[in-house]
């Protein structure tokens, strides 16, 4: 207990005025090419795309998800969610940063919908283990959205689909869901290292894993009905 208090407690978020005081600029450089698509993973990007961003536990297996997706312009993994201004990652493994491990979705609304990426991220993990998942655990595993402030639309769907696959779940015996809903404030770039990591090392660690339980996307008229309530 009193190394807890010394040093913060990786599975609960620590207060802002206790949280790691970061850095003004990163501490690394950060790559400017996906290792796989061969696209910008840092902006500006082409003005058709939207960005969407996700955690769900070990940002190397959640990453790979999501460039595996047809529609999908680029990815990058980083950290958000948290106080601690440019954060790395041995710092965001001391649970005293508040980040999360998320990745960035870079996406063609053309080709693929939020809504597809909003059921591809609920059915690849396990949206109801709070500060964990799976065998990872502290803060930076827990579940997450963070939505554009300019896209509503966005914070319409990811809320109605997480009140949708909660009913799911709690009906296949799980417990409440825990994935946290947000305005993105900033994301912040993880080291080169990180970046497509499964890709760079193929038998590398992956810790994604779904419930096996289906998660029904809400309608279009759903979310117009949302909008107008």
């Amino acid at each position: 207990m009193i190394l807890d208090r010394l040093l913060g407690k990786k599975d609960a978020m620590p207060k802002p005025e206790n949280a790691l005081r970061g850095r003004a600029h990163p501490g690394f450089d950060i790559p400017t090419t996906h290792a796989v698509l061969g696209t910008p993973i840092q902006p500006p990007f082409p003005e058709t795309m939207q960005t969407a961003v996700f955690g769900l536990g070990c940002f190397w297996g959640a990453e790979r998800i999501f460039w595996e997706l047809s529609g999908v312009y680029s990815t990058a993994v980083g950290y958000s969610g948290g106080y601690t201004p440019n954060p790395t990652y041995e710092e965001v493994c001391t649970g005293q940063t508040g980040h999360a491990e998320v990745v960035l979705v870079v996406f063609d609304p053309a080709k693929v919908t939020y809504e597809a990426l909003v059921k591809r991220f609920f059915e690849s993990h396990d949206p109801t283990q709070g500060m964990r998942q799976g065998g990872d655990i502290g803060a930076q595993y827990r579940s997450t959205i963070y939505f554009d402030y300019d896209n509503d639309s966005q914070r319409q769907i990811a809320a109605i689909a997480r009140t949708t696959y909660n009913e799911s779940l709690t009906k296949a015996g799980f417990p409440e869901i825990t994935t946290e809903i947000g305005a993105l404030e900033t994301f912040y770039y993880a080291e080169d290292y990180h970046q497509q990591y499964l890709h760079k090392v193929p038998n590398g660690y992956c810790g994604i894993g779904g419930t096996g339980v289906t998660c029904a996307m809400p309608r279009p008229i759903d979310v117009v009905k949302e909008t107008a309530s």
